[in-house]
């Protein structure tokens, strides 16, 4: 059994000190809904929105997994990030510019099948994971409001993605 763990746990501890945590979900979250979206009949991701007991409220953790269709670029991801937010109203630009240099830091490129999970901790701001590596935190209440908005604001561009995240078929 000892020869077993050890891989196992140094595995572990080469990540901590690597700083690369890995995103695990805690036992009790359950998805909450899930659907897709899609960009002129092309599939880009395939979303799910993860809550406590299934049960997303917005001033409680939750997280957000993209498991993506296609390759895109880091470049393309932040700019319709960026563009969404702006769209969404209510910040400004010098704002937006800082949130666009701190996701440049997180977002990598995407190849097909790849993952990545956003948390949003609403006391502190947003963490990020690809392929269950964390890539960053932005620790900003108001950016993680902002970019979670994105779909789940009754504004988002993709309502019908809302209503399937939220559960509401």
């Amino acid at each position: 059994m000892k020869a077993v763990l050890r891989p196992w746990l140094l595995a572990c501890c080469l990540a901590m000190i690597a700083g690369r945590a890995v995103a695990e979900l805690p036992p009790d979250w359950r998805v909450q809904g899930q659907g897709e979206m899609r960009w002129f009949g092309f599939r880009l991701y395939e979303a799910s929105l993860w809550a406590p007991g299934g049960n997303w409220q917005a001033d409680r953790p939750y997280a957000l997994k993209l498991r993506y269709s296609r390759d895109i670029s880091s470049r393309q991801l932040v700019e319709a990030s960026i563009d969404e937010m702006q769209r969404l109203g209510g910040v400004d630009k010098a704002r937006l510019a800082r949130w666009k240099l701190q996701l440049e830091q997180v977002f990598p490129d995407v190849q097909e099948g790849d993952v990545i999970i956003g948390i949003s901790r609403p006391a502190r701001g947003a963490e990020f994971y690809h392929q269950d590596r964390l890539t960053g935190r932005i620790d900003d209440v108001e950016f993680a409001r902002a970019f979670f908005a994105i779909w789940l604001d009754e504004d988002t561009r993709e309502p019908g993605l809302r209503k399937l995240l939220l559960g509401r078929s």
